[in-house]
């Protein structure tokens, strides 16, 4: 080989150094992109893109809170979205750099007026899985507090969904912020405690699979992975009300790569773009215009997407106040320690 073949091959090596010194770090909730999205990313824009998991936001926001994570994109639920404004940590999206933001169908959103710091990205909601070769449907959320369950269920090990399948239960507001709704809720999850084998979050699921639990209180997301696997496995609702959520895409202030930080999430309002993920990780995409990429199948199916009377028995998650939201705390505190 030449030295002149060497020379123009060492130019093309510092390019490509140069290239991958621009980085960007996102932070996304677990199977939340297809196997293709960031490696397309990468590709197109030249970057690289260093990408983690996690299973809760409280996870998230131990490292986000600090104010020096290193990470440029985050996806917290809709109701953290507030307490992140206030605090600063979030940098301000620029619309004029979003113009796919129109693929979403929507101008605002309850907890993030005119979508000035978030995008919101794919919606869920939290009921139960259950194997019919174990258990009837729990057509209730009573059905997970009956003694027969006992050692062969999982809840979720998240305070807001737990507390919020208590107080759906005893017929109290998923959002309540009384001291003796929220110690009612308490006292149930302490009665119910003996029933539980874990409080588990993904790693349910594959328990699920294998016949290891009768049922498990799941997002919708995670409990249609485990029906992808396992045709037999069924979802339901319970008929008291269940937790909604929607999990958006934001740019946090620290960002050293608010331009990139731009392009990651414009590339994921790509109808096509969104239309793969939601196919793939099987969760509802808040893209209208994703959503009528997907198969029949996906666009049609109840758990995804619920209507008519099982939709109205949904509730959004709101951001509650300072005092309330400690009170909370303090009551999962109790339970989990009991």
């Amino acid at each position: 080989m030449k030295r002149r073949d060497l020379f123009f091959m060492g130019l093309a090596g510092a390019a490509g150094c140069r290239r991958a010194a621009r980085r960007l770090y996102v932070y996304n909730w677990s199977e939340y992109v297809a196997p293709e999205t960031v490696p397309g990313f990468e590709r197109e824009f030249g970057v690289e893109v260093r990408y983690a998991e996690y299973e809760s936001n409280e996870e998230m926001l131990a490292k986000v809170f600090t104010g020096n994570s290193g990470w440029d994109v985050v996806f917290p639920s809709n109701y953290f979205i507030p307490p992140l404004v206030e605090n600063g940590l979030l940098a301000p999206l620029d619309h004029a750099r979003l113009p796919e933001l129109a693929h979403l169908g929507l101008d605002s959103t309850p907890w993030d007026g005119e979508l000035r710091h978030s995008m919101p990205y794919m919606k869920g909601a939290a009921g139960v899985l259950y194997n019919p070769r174990q258990m009837d449907v729990p057509e209730s959320w009573a059905a997970l507090w009956q003694s027969r369950v006992k050692g062969r269920i999982t809840m979720l090990d998240d305070p807001a969904d737990t507390l919020g399948a208590a107080l759906k239960k005893s017929g109290l507001p998923l959002n309540a912020t009384r001291e003796e709704d929220l110690a009612r809720a308490r006292d149930e999850l302490i009665r119910q405690k003996p029933l539980v084998r874990a409080y588990l979050n993904a790693e349910a699921r594959d328990q699920v699979m294998a016949g290891d639990l009768a049922a498990a209180h799941l997002w919708t997301t995670t409990a249609m992975q485990a029906m992808g696997e396992a045709e037999h496995l069924r979802f339901v609702y319970p008929r008291e009300g269940y937790a909604e959520y929607c999990d958006c895409g934001v740019i946090l202030r620290e960002s050293r790569n608010v331009e990139l930080a731009h392009q990651f999430l414009r590339y994921l309002l790509r109808p096509e773009v969104g239309a793969k993920i939601a196919a793939y990780s099987r969760t509802a995409t808040a893209n209208a215009a994703a959503w009528r990429l997907l198969p029949a199948g996906l666009r049609e199916n109840a758990a995804l997407y619920p209507r008519g009377e099982v939709a109205a028995r949904g509730e959004y998650f709101a951001t509650l106040p300072a005092a309330a939201q400690k009170l909370r705390d303090r009551m999962w505190t109790e339970v989990k320690a009991a």
